[in-house]
This record gives structure tokens, sequence and C-alpha cells, in this order.
């Protein structure tokens, strides 16, 4: 099996205005969301390695020095499949795929002998 990071994203302007949204409404949506994400995992459960985590605020570094940014990275996952394929198919329908504007990307896990 070969090993993918997954990176689910939103645009950050996207994530702005949904904090503006009336707070019942807002609630209602991510109740909702977060019941078909879970039933997601549960359905998909055995092919994660680390179910991962949210991400928070972000540093840029750069020979320049250090600075706040803003990207379009909520969360990651690390799973695994048979093939790049196989991995990005899984994740076609996902309820972070509501969110306007979203994407997940999936990416493949190369080690780096010596490192």
């Amino acid at each position: 099996m070969k090993k993918f990071l997954v990176t689910y994203l939103a645009p950050a302007a996207v994530i702005d205005d949904w904090k503006k949204t009336e707070p019942a409404k807002r609630k209602e949506a991510e109740e909702k969301m977060q019941g078909e994400w879970k039933k997601w995992m549960s359905d998909h459960a055995t092919m994660f390695v680390d179910k991962g985590a949210g991400v928070g605020k972000t540093r840029r570094v750069t020979a320049q020095g250090t600075s706040d940014t803003k990207n379009d990275f909520l969360l990651y996952a690390i799973v695994e499949a048979e093939s790049h394929e196989a991995a990005s198919k899984t994740f076609e329908g996902h309820p972070h795929l509501q969110i306007p504007r979203s994407s997940i990307e999936v990416m493949e896990i190369h080690a780096l002998p010596g490192m």
C-alpha cells in the first residue's frame, strides 16, 4: 500500500464570510456537515493511517524572516491506498466539498532515504 497526504482546503475569504452567518443557521449547517463527515469517516476508517487534525494560524518563514500569513489549508490526514487514483477517487463526494470553492488534495508521500 502507498501512503498519501490529504489536505482539505477552503478559501480564507469563504471561511471569513461563513463566520458572519447568523449563529443559529451556522450551527444547524455545521452540525449537519459534522454528522455527514463522521459517517464518511466511519465508512472509510480502514484507509486512515492518521486521521489528521485541523490546522491553525499560519506563519511564513523566508530568508527575509517570519511573518503572519493566510492560506486555504483547514485540515490534513494520512491515508493508505493501492494507487493515487484509488486514494483520490475515495474523496469524491466528501462532505467537505459542500463548502463553496473548497477542494481536497491528495499527494503521494515518498520516503527520502537518509533524511
